[in-house]
């Protein structure tokens, strides 16, 4: 038997993203969006409402930053989204954590997150709150990489957002290999 629950926004796993821009006067501001995912080669394609202050220094400096949520960093994540810098400026000054410039977009690479999206702004629809940009880069920390280089999602430790239960989720074990697992099936 199955239940239905009508149209919501709910969908397994959704990412915790948090999304970094600078002010029009340089200061550094982020905020969590759960709604975000790769939407092209290049390309990042994320729901953010209009009201927000990320998206005035989206369309202000035509550039963000798209850092993946950890465990370690889940305080700080949940932070980044009950808090708003339209009501509390100094919101990333209160979190204790660390901007440097990004090399590749004019947005915060916010130091302690290992794992980080460089981009610039594409287009934004205010009507459909419809954000895409172009990755200029990924920037990765050494130490969530294997001996391979390659990232060690254990190490990583990102987390998901459960939005029926309204609780952050842990990933990390694999379930079977990708484009593997399959053929098993196939006749």
């Amino acid at each position: 038997m199955r239940k239905n629950f009508g149209p919501k926004e709910w969908l397994y796993p959704m990412p915790v993203l948090i999304i970094g821009t600078y002010d029009e006067n340089g200061k550094p501001d982020a905020m969590n969006a759960a709604w975000g995912s790769i939407s092209d080669d290049r390309q990042i394609g994320i729901c953010l409402s209009p009201t927000h202050k990320t998206v005035k220094n989206i369309m202000s400096r035509k550039a963000f930053t798209v850092s993946v949520g950890t465990e370690k960093l889940v305080k700080e994540c949940d932070y980044f989204g009950v808090v708003s810098a339209n009501e509390d400026p100094c919101k990333f000054e209160k979190s204790g954590l660390h901007e440097q410039k990004s090399e590749f977009a004019d947005a915060p690479l916010i130091q302690e997150f290992p794992f980080v999206l460089e981009c610039k702004l594409i287009s934004y629809d205010e009507k459909s709150c419809h954000l895409f940009g172009e990755i200029l880069n990924i920037s990765i920390d050494d130490s969530v990489l294997d001996a391979e280089g390659k990232v060690d999602v254990k190490k990583l430790a990102p987390i998901a957002y459960d939005p029926v239960n309204k609780n952050y989720l842990k990933l990390g074990d694999p379930a079977g290999k990708a484009f593997c697992i399959g053929l098993e099936l196939k006749a």
